[in-house]
């Protein structure tokens, strides 16, 4: 049985206080991991990310969502969302992703997100439409609503074991995840991608493609790479310790499987020495012989 003293700490003034959520699950759970997937648009780190979520087991934290459901909250206020915003634009979005929780619905045995909530409210659809799609661009730039919003993410995120995707996980959110993952790939691959997947979706609704070619979409995504390495406001970044994976010539069955096999890796226990067992070398003797390392019930006694 696990102490309840052990969920209590002493605060400065002697009395004794709830420890955060997150130890608690952890006393309780054990270790929790989380998974930082970062990379420039369209190097699939949405896609990897669920999948890996769903091959793991993990939640699935949609931070996209989250911005969407400011951005949301922002027009339905009828908020200026002009580029610069207005001043009092910036402190409202900000004071909304401060005090408006947002929270997820999952399916059993799902680890994706069903549901999306802003205080309570289900707005699942309404973060979905070509509005919220133009309106989250400004919003998500805003120093005051990135900084509220990764204080949500850290909760939501310590609460059990999480993939994470975006461009500043690994190094703004959660700088001392377990595994962090950066997914690159070449412009040109990246716009065949986004060209195909947007093709894919005018099929899927019977319609004709009619939106941008690849030759706009590649300048596009210039564009973006750009602006995403330059803002002031946690620009796209590899962490120094961020394993990089180059998807140019890989399927997304491929990556997955590598980004799998690193999460195996730091689930597998280590010995007391940091080496696999299978890695640390036979001890020798002072005499350079070879240790006998059959169990001692095994050995016979020396004769004289």
């Amino acid at each position: 049985m696990i102490s309840v003293w052990k969920f209590l700490t002493e605060s400065s003034d002697g009395t004794m206080v709830p420890v955060a959520l997150h130890e608690v699950l952890t006393e309780i759970k054990g270790a929790l991991m989380i998974i930082a997937i970062d990379g420039p648009a369209s190097s699939g780190k949405s896609t990897v990310a669920k999948l890996v979520a769903r091959e793991l087991g993990f939640a699935y934290l949609d931070t996209g969502a989250m911005y969407r459901s400011v951005a949301w909250r922002a027009l339905e206020e009828g908020l200026d969302l002009s580029d610069p915003l207005p001043q009092t634009t910036r402190e409202r979005i900000a004071q909304i992703a401060t005090v408006e929780p947002i929270s997820f619905g999952y399916l059993p045995k799902d680890p994706l997100p069903s549901q999306v909530f802003i205080s309570g409210e289900d707005v699942t659809a309404q973060i979905r439409t070509a509005e919220a799609d133009v309106a989250v661009s400004p919003v998500s730039a805003d120093p005051g609503v990135r900084a509220a919003l990764t204080e949500q993410q850290r909760t939501i995120g310590r609460a059990q074991d999480t993939v994470m995707e975006g461009r500043d996980i690994g190094t703004v959110v959660f700088p001392d995840a377990e595994l962090k993952v950066f997914l690159t790939a070449s412009a040109e691959e990246r716009a065949r991608r986004r060209h195909r997947q947007n093709v894919k979706k005018a099929r899927a609704k019977g319609q004709p493609y009619t939106g941008l070619d690849e030759a706009a979409i590649l300048a596009d995504i210039h564009r973006r790479d750009t602006y995403d390495s330059s803002r002031k406001t946690a620009p796209l970044a590899k962490a120094p310790d961020a394993r990089v994976l180059d998807t140019t010539d890989l399927s997304i069955e491929q990556v997955v499987s590598q980004v799998v096999a690193l999460v195996r890796e730091r689930q597998t226990p280590q010995p007391a020495d940091g080496q696999p067992a299978d890695e640390r070398q036979t001890p020798q003797p002072t005499d350079g012989q070879p240790v006998d390392e059959r169990p001692v019930r095994e050995r016979k006694a020396p004769t004289n």
